[in-house]
């Protein structure tokens, strides 16, 4: 088996977690992936805790399987080395803030006229035109920015951010789309491309049914809690144990619904179709409940699940990492030491792919500087 992406060589000057989460991508995927760090400090997440034996878990989750070269941009030795890096490269990865890299004399202008094969990759939370394009931004700014936060969280509270970091994550999806389209284009064309990807951009991408709300009735939607807007019953629903999952997509979902917890409505005009649904929502609800609240999240679970209907459990963070069905994909994996011992979790590659690898383990996070050997030899068989 061979990763599609083994012989490619992508240089990472990025940091925190949009452009590392794009890299240790294609690392899962088989890059080398050379993280170049500024001395002393390192990637921020470095500091970041968890810590286990005075390393930051959250760092080796996002870094894992990379090596670690410690070069200041600004000093002349050090410069000499990032210059012999670059046509070994096939990608450059960079999130800073437009014209950073412009100022150190690597912008994409002068690097692809040096090296016309190089694809440049950069995430930046604004995008590298616009009036804000200088503008610094974390996720949470992004997040409310770009109206996620808007339509998270429940009717008639106060907005609340997405628990996981969706303005760097989703941003750093789309660089890695960006950066694998151009680099399929550079076979035919044999030139390298630019993606430029703003956080705030990524965050109107995802927004789906709001747009769509939004543009044609004129009004802008709000939080809905766990409820789909568009789509009803999707939302979660009182077991006499809690809470659970129903998501009964469309008409023929709904009558097996139904069906399945003896509720004679199907034909009922109030519910009969998506549209009537969406309108008689809070009244849908009470007749469901009325019905769940007489058994236990497990016993409805399992009978909706015999019936084809969509239904599930909400987990938490550590029933997730036991999960039989995200185990059998292999998405919680060992991130090893430098002796092959395990250190830490992290998720595993959600890519799966035929005829190639999807190792148990990843080779370490990086030290800082931690390859400037292994990198510099390398150099010099060139």
């Amino acid at each position: 088996m061979t990763a599609p992406l083994k012989g490619y060589t992508i240089l990472d000057l990025t940091h925190v977690l949009a452009g590392p989460f794009c890299t240790v991508t294609m690392a899962d995927m088989g890059a080398t992936v050379i993280k170049v760090e500024p001395p002393e400090s390192g990637d921020d997440t470095r500091t970041f805790p968890p810590f286990k034996d005075g390393k930051s878990a959250y760092f080796a989750a996002i870094n894992h399987g990379k090596k670690s070269i410690a070069l200041n941009l600004k000093e002349d030795n050090d410069r000499a080395i990032f210059e012999k890096l670059l046509p070994r490269a096939d990608v450059i990865v960079e999130n800073y803030r437009p014209g950073v890299m412009e100022r150190l004399g690597y912008g994409w202008e002068t690097l692809h006229a040096a090296y016309p094969r190089l694809v440049y990759g950069a995430v930046s939370g604004f995008g590298h035109t616009g009036p804000d394009s200088k503008r610094p931004a974390y996720d949470m700014v992004v997040q409310a920015r770009g109206g996620v936060m808007s339509i998270t969280g429940e009717k008639d509270r106060e907005p609340v951010r997405v628990g996981a970091s969706i303005g760097d994550i989703v941003a750093g999806m789309f660089l890695t789309q960006g950066i694998l389209a151009a680099l399929l284009d550079r076979e035919r064309t044999g030139k390298g491309r630019k993606i430029d990807v703003a956080m705030l951009d990524s965050q109107l991408a995802i927004l789906e049914h709001a747009v769509a709300l939004t543009t044609v009735t004129g009004k802008a939607p709000g939080p809905s809690g766990a409820r789909h807007p568009s789509i009803t019953p999707f939302e979660t629903f009182h077991a006499s144990d809690g809470l659970f999952v129903i998501a009964a997509g469309n008409d023929r979902l709904f009558e097996r619904l139904c069906i399945a917890l003896n509720l004679p409505i199907s034909d009922d005009e109030r519910f009969a179709t998506n549209p009537a649904r969406c309108q008689n929502a809070r009244l849908l609800k009470r007749l469901i409940e009325a019905v769940t609240l007489e058994n236990t999240r497990a016993h409805w679970i399992a009978k909706l699940t015999a019936a084809g209907i969509p239904t599930g459990p909400i987990q938490t963070v550590d029933q997730v990492l036991k999960d039989p069905q995200i185990l059998a994909r292999n998405m919680v994996v060992d991130v090893l030491d430098k002796n092959g011992r395990q250190a830490f979790k992290a998720a595993g590659n959600p890519i799966k792919m035929t005829d190639a690898p999807d190792p148990t383990s990843r080779s370490p996070a990086p030290d800082l500087d931690g390859n400037r050997g292994e990198i510099l030899r390398w150099l010099e068989q060139s």
